[in-house]
């Protein structure tokens, strides 16, 4: 009898984990012609040009659409789109993403090179995160700020609870009082900006935003001044004057202010520090002046947020940049070299000028003779002009244009060699008062600078190797990881919240390239 046909083979399907070979060598990231991978377009300093100039030929292996496997198993932690596979890019890895995505990333590069790339790129967005978790922690929750915002809004003297009769600081353009008010459960104490004129441009410093160096405004009103309030009789004469008549009917009776809440309390300008300062200054010269390259970059990075926002220009003079204290770290995180008189405070820009407003009049005749020296090319104070006089003001060097008999060959005022920042401020302060506009360092440019001269590289790293983008780019990916080290080292230690200092660190470290360090170290050390 004819035998019955046989039964059909059952076929297993087995899991594929590995990828395809042609895969494999699809995936390899492309090399340059000097052998170096190309870096990910995540990474920041390739962000801009990543999208624009990769062709489909020359995707990174996190950007590779891998097809499916015959067989996933459940809760694989890889990115769907349709049906391709999508690797997590550098700036997406964690500590805690999967081994089988990790796997997949891994056997997708074909050297050690592949994997420092991949590194480099997650130690970037690391940072950039941590970054901004610290300025979160410096500023607030902006939502909670919009909040606190409407729930003044409409509020005037008589909801406010005055803390202090005194004002707690005075600047050129206006009296600080604390006062306090109760949100919920909360006591919430803020302060009360009290205009000494009507001039202040509200419009432009409503309109530019959250920034660590741009004064907030959170609520305003006009009322009649307290009477319990006092004003100091020797107050400072505004800079755009008011007439005797006004300062006494201001002082003697009742009169209707515009008032402004922000809830950074100051306790003194720049310029009363300045005056405080000098014996710290000849005691302590390198923390000084550190100090000094800290407040300066400050002033910069506030400049240059306002002309982003193309909204207007803020007013730098010493007696309206207002100083408010941060959180001290504790005395074991403390550098031993660190003057206990002196620490960090934050600097805020209060005072701010429409586009096209016309400027204050000059304060002193040294200042009017300094800006028609420039007058010529160049609209009055300028940025560039103002943070160059800025820096002889912090290094308690007369900028008097009477004294300095050699201005108009071009000469400045000698800055004296006191520590390791004195060099580069006197070469910093040249750059920005040139007297050819063409050949100014930009405002951008001068915050560059400070941060090359505050954090490197310096130029003993250049002694014994040739300056080239390789070397810079060497060094900056060295220093980001050495700085995340730092982090993670500080967390096991005391704790406490990352500095002022360590922020604008990580601004630095964050946003900088191979490109700018090498213009910038060429002005700065040539």
């Amino acid at each position: 009898e004819p035998l019955p046909p046989p039964l059909p083979k059952k076929e297993l399907q087995r899991a594929e984990s590995l990828p395809e070979p042609a895969l494999a060598r699809e995936a390899t990231p492309p090399r340059t012609g000097s052998g170096r991978f190309i870096h990910p377009p995540s990474h920041p300093r390739y962000q801009a040009g990543a999208a624009s100039s990769s062709t489909p030929q020359e995707r990174p292996c996190w950007g590779h659409k891998r097809p499916l496997t015959k067989s996933q198993s459940l809760g694989t932690p890889v990115a769907w789109k349709g049906s391709s596979v999508l690797w997590a890019s550098p700036a997406k890895l964690t500590f805690t993403t999967s081994d089988g995505e990790l796997g997949g990333l891994l056997q997708s590069l074909e050297s050690r090179a592949g994997v420092c790339e991949v590194l480099v790129g997650a130690q970037g967005a690391s940072l950039a995160r941590l970054s901004t978790r610290i300025q979160e922690a410096l500023l607030g929750k902006e939502d909670q700020q919009q909040l606190l915002a409407a729930e003044l809004a409409g509020k005037k003297w008589a909801d406010l609870r005055i803390l202090e009769k005194e004002p707690c600081c005075e600047a050129g353009d206006a009296w600080y009082f604390q006062v306090a008010f109760a949100s919920g459960q909360t006591q919430l104490v803020f302060a009360a900006k009290v205009l000494k004129s009507h001039s202040c441009s509200l419009a432009v410093q409503t309109s530019l935003g959250v920034h660590c160096s741009i004064q907030r405004v959170i609520s305003h009103f006009t009322d009649s001044f307290p009477q319990e309030l006092a004003l100091p009789r020797n107050t400072r004469k505004h800079r755009q004057s008011q007439s005797r008549e006004e300062d006494t009917a201001l002082l003697g009776s009742p009169r209707v202010l515009q008032v402004l809440l922000s809830p950074e309390i100051p306790y003194q300008t720049l310029a009363d520090f300045v005056k405080e300062s000098h014996k710290v200054h000849k005691t302590s010269p390198g923390h000084y002046e550190r100090l000094a390259c800290l407040l300066l970059l400050q002033v910069c990075t506030g400049l240059e947020h306002i002309k982003m926002q193309n909204a207007g220009q803020g007013d730098v003079c010493p007696e309206n940049l207002l100083l408010v204290q941060c959180s001290r770290p504790p005395l074991s995180q403390q550098s031993r070299q660190t003057c206990p008189g002196l620490s960090l405070p934050r600097l805020l820009i209060s005072n701010f000028f429409k586009a096209k407003e016309k400027r204050r009049p000059c304060s002193t005749t040294q200042e009017q003779d300094w800006t028609e020296g420039f007058s010529a090319t160049s609209s009055p104070v300028a940025d560039e002009l103002n943070i160059g006089m800025l820096i002889y003001t912090l290094l308690h060097v007369d900028i008097s244009l009477e004294k300095a008999l050699g201005f108009r060959c071009n000469r400045l005022p000698e800055i004296p060699s006191l520590s390791i920042y004195s060099t580069g401020l006197k070469r910093l302060a040249t750059l920005l008062l040139h007297r050819d506009p063409c050949k100014r360092v930009s405002v951008e440019e001068a915050k560059s600078i400070l941060q090359v001269l505050l954090w490197g590289p310096r130029q003993e790293l250049f002694a014994r190797s040739k300056k080239t983008p390789d070397l810079l780019q060497s060094w900056v990916d060295v220093k980001r990881a050495l700085l995340l080290l730092k982090f993670a080292e500080k967390m096991t230690g005391f704790g406490g919240s990352p500095t002022l200092e360590e922020w604008l660190c990580c601004q630095y470290f964050k946003d900088v390239t191979e490109h700018t360090l090498y213009q910038v170290t060429q002005a700065l050390y040539t």
